[in-house]
């Protein structure tokens, strides 16, 4: 069996949100479905942002759609070669910082949320990376 993985981020703003992934990540579109989605290329999984408007419901039983800080137990980690740089291009692309570097076995850490309430973090790998945790 195949499995591709393909992230899909709900967004209200199609043009504020590739803005964002675009100068952070330097992802690009690589398809537009018109007003209401776009592909982004550029990592090793294809990133869909969706048009999905702030309190629609997703899905039955769920809590309608809110683009403010919110939490949930799926987020990105984008793997980076420089953690202050790439710190630095979230916070410039409007990203809001959740914590300062953190150093751990594996490397170092940060973490933020998107202009859309979704959280993300920063990996920068040292060593063996997350093997130096691993049983």
């Amino acid at each position: 069996m195949m499995t591709e993985l393909l992230v899909n981020i709900d967004v209200d703003d199609l043009a504020r949100a590739t803005s964002f992934y675009a100068n952070a990540f330097g992802l690009q579109i690589k398809r537009r479905f018109g007003p209401s989605g776009v592909e982004l290329g550029g990592a090793n999984a294809s990133i869909f942002l969706l048009v999905k408007k702030a309190g629609t419901v997703p899905a039955a039983g769920a809590s309608p759609r809110d683009y403010g800080r919110h939490w949930t137990p799926v987020h990105l980690d984008f793997i980076v070669d420089d953690i202050a740089a790439a710190r630095v291009r979230l916070i410039e692309a409007g990203a809001t910082p959740e914590s300062e570097i953190e150093n751990h076995s594996y490397g170092k850490l940060a973490q933020f949320a998107d202009p859309f309430g979704n959280g993300i973090c920063l990996i920068e790998f040292v060593g063996r990376g997350y093997d130096e945790i691993a049983d």
